[in-house]
């Protein structure tokens, strides 16, 4: 019966991940497909991008608790006995496999940020607040989600090993950057060319230069 419930933990996390909250969100309350608009991503950066804050955030927090509720359920099942201490690991990666190569659409997905700050929640909440400062301070000088999100990646890995966690927990970190930075293989590009895309704070009047889109953002936004 553990063996069981071990598997059905690990399905129920990849589909909960395999969820596209962008196009659900965008599709059923602003009738926009996200993926005809801005980078064509399925992310929450390109949400907010097209159609603005309370779809961006909606998304945000549909894609880290696809992440954060299956593992977080794991941890504590762990921690009572009911499966072994890695255990957890093997739930995160299957929610974020679910997120980036979605069985609802075929094997498509998202870059695995949102739902990975939701898998690092759950496994080690310190590093999250560590990883999240991270993010905050290079989004706010950058401003490329890109980049703070891979920096983000990577304090995720350098502080789980920082944190002496068990070597699977290292190994997942490490594992998981390194699946970020290649999902975002196509943003090195731009950066190193000078033409990500950047964001505009409310507080910000500059006008900031934009990499190339798909030339319907802007059709998106004003429905």
């Amino acid at each position: 019966m553990e063996v069981a419930a071990g598997i059905a933990l690990v399905l129920i996390a990849y589909l909960l991940g395999s969820i596209p909250f962008a196009i659900v969100v965008g599709k059923w309350f602003w009738h926009v497909d996200v993926r005809d608009h801005g980078s064509g991503n399925v992310g929450t950066t390109n949400v907010f991008r097209v159609l603005g804050k309370r779809a961006g955030t909606l998304v945000l927090i549909g894609d880290m608790a696809k992440g954060f509720v299956p593992v977080f359920v794991a941890v504590q099942l762990a921690d009572h006995g009911t499966f072994p201490a890695w255990y957890p690991l093997i739930v995160a990666l299957a929610a974020l496999l679910g997120h980036m190569f979605s069985i609802f659409l075929r094997g498509g997905g998202g870059k695995g940020v949102a739902t990975g700050a939701g898998i690092v929640l759950a496994l080690v909440p310190v590093v999250f607040v560590i990883a999240l400062g991270v993010f905050l301070v290079v989004l706010l000088t950058s401003r490329m989600v890109s980049l703070a999100s891979m920096c983000a990646a990577l304090t995720f890995a350098v502080g789980t090993i920082a944190l002496d966690k068990p070597i699977y927990y290292e190994v997942l970190a490490v594992v998981a950057a390194l699946v970020v930075i290649f999902a975002h293989r196509s943003n090195i590009r731009r950066i190193a060319l000078r033409c990500e895309n950047k964001v505009t704070f409310p507080w910000d009047h500059r006008r900031t230069p934009q990499g190339p889109s798909r030339g319907t953002e802007g059709r998106a936004q004003s429905r």
